[in-house]
């Protein structure tokens, strides 16, 4: 029996490994090893108010904040019957685009370019290819830009706040990110020029179940209740309120990063399965990427969520330009915040991080304190489709070469743009 072990990812956000042991031509057991210490934030919510609770979640994650914060709002709102004027659904979606943006440009040329390429770093392949990594740091930079403007600084913002926001943006302020995201709009062309020049990474086929929003207005990251599931032409309806339907978390002997499936299957969260779920957005400008880059849907190639992600690129600069033109046109109302009386109860939210689907549920008691809470991220949700990922590129490749499996792993596992700092919380005993 031969073992190979990546004992640390390269280029993810976290402490991970993979362990994958074999007997001959024979797949044994295949691991993704979240070494990650547990995160004890959801006991440190209880007894909190609850308007101090999107700021401790939001210390979740640095790449991810402005969704947790929203997520958290969003659930406290739900606990609280409090519903947000439309300005304040604007703003909110305006703001996770600007993450979606600065996440994407991240992963796509600092971290999965490089792996292509065969460069062993953003920086190595910066002395060679300084456009590329140059576009991924000026599309990355306008995502702070707008994650700063509404949500007041780029990482954790403090703006958004239970019922609406602390201040609005002035009409200065968005025509500033309405400069910035013409300009983006421009580099759209070689965005997808640099990704359907890359070599084809198809060294993993495998049935894949879907799990993404399904967002009432087609295209949306915030709104919506409801989570589908799509498999082999197959769609489930799982409603907010009924996610652990959905998560089914247990824990597993060799990860701190519980694992979930939907009906005994794994699934798979993020931009490829948004796409998936939602295909009525991929009109106009992304249905011609689309068909550059050749991406059919739905996809059993993992490596292909790279593809899904620039398209999303794309979508959150125009969808971006959208909202902040009917903004300007409607006219930027000096909002406060939808008053909040606390009443004990339970509330729910789903949203869309850049990673994938991000759940918070809390329970308040009358004086607006938590009792309980709950946040699943999407690298918990992706740990067992990482998993079922790896395993069959092992099984598909024609050789046992250590170091050309160890490479495919990787890239598998930087595909799905893990968050394994979030992907850890304590278990729950029912």
């Amino acid at each position: 029996m031969s073992t190979i072990v990546i004992e640390h990812l390269a280029r993810v956000e976290g402490h991970g490994g993979i362990t994958v042991e074999l007997q001959g031509d024979t797949v044994g057991d295949v691991r993704f090893d979240v070494f990650e210490g547990a995160r004890l934030l959801e006991p440190l919510l209880k007894g909190k108010r609850y308007d101090e609770v999107a700021p401790i979640v939001s210390r979740i994650c640095s790449i991810c904040s402005a969704a947790h914060t929203l997520t958290s709002l969003k659930a406290t709102e739900d606990a609280f019957g409090i519903r947000v004027s439309p300005q304040t659904d604007l703003l909110r979606e305006l703001l996770l685009r600007g993450e979606s943006i600065e996440s994407h440009a991240l992963h796509i040329f600092l971290l999965a370019v490089p792996d292509y390429l065969n460069y062993p770093s953003a920086i190595a392949l910066a002395a060679d290819k300084p456009a590329a990594v140059l576009l991924g740091l000026r599309l990355k930079k306008l995502g702070n830009l707008m994650q700063e403007t509404i949500g007041g600084r780029a990482v954790h913002p403090v703006n958004p706040v239970v019922g609406g926001f602390g201040k609005t943006p002035s009409l200065d302020q968005l025509i500033e990110l309405r400069s910035g995201l013409m300009q983006a709009s421009a580099d759209s062309d070689a965005v997808i020029d640099l990704m359907a020049a890359l070599p084809a990474a198809d060294f993993c086929r495998s049935e894949t179940y879907y799990a993404a929003l399904r967002s009432p207005n087609v295209d949306s990251y915030y709104s919506g209740d409801e989570v589908m599931v799509v498999s082999a032409g197959n769609r489930a309806i799982v409603p907010a309120a009924d996610y652990r339907s959905l998560t089914n978390e247990k824990a597993v002997a060799h990860s701190h990063a519980k694992h979930s499936t939907f009906r005994g299957n794994p699934f798979m969260v993020g931009s490829l399965a948004r796409l998936t779920v939602n295909p009525r957005r991929l009109t106009g400008k992304l249905a011609v990427a689309m068909k550059r880059l050749k991406l059919t849907l739905p996809a059993d190639n993992p490596m292909d969520n790279n593809k899904a992600q620039a398209l999303e690129l794309i979508n959150d600069v125009e969808r971006s330009l959208e909202i902040i033109e009917q903004l300007l046109r409607e006219g930027v109302k000096d909002e406060r915040a939808m008053p909040a009386k606390p009443r004990a109860g339970t509330g729910t939210a789903i949203v869309e991080a850049p990673r994938g689907l991000l759940i918070h549920c809390y329970t308040y008691d009358e004086e607006g304190r938590i009792v309980s809470a709950d946040v699943i991220t999407p690298t918990a949700l992706n740990a067992a489709s990482m998993e079922q990922h790896f395993r069959r590129a092992v099984e598909q490749c024609p050789e046992r070469d250590e170091a050309v499996i160890a490479r495919r792993l990787g890239m598998i596992a930087r595909a799905y743009d893990p968050c394994i700092s979030c992907s850890v919380h304590l278990v729950r005993k029912r």
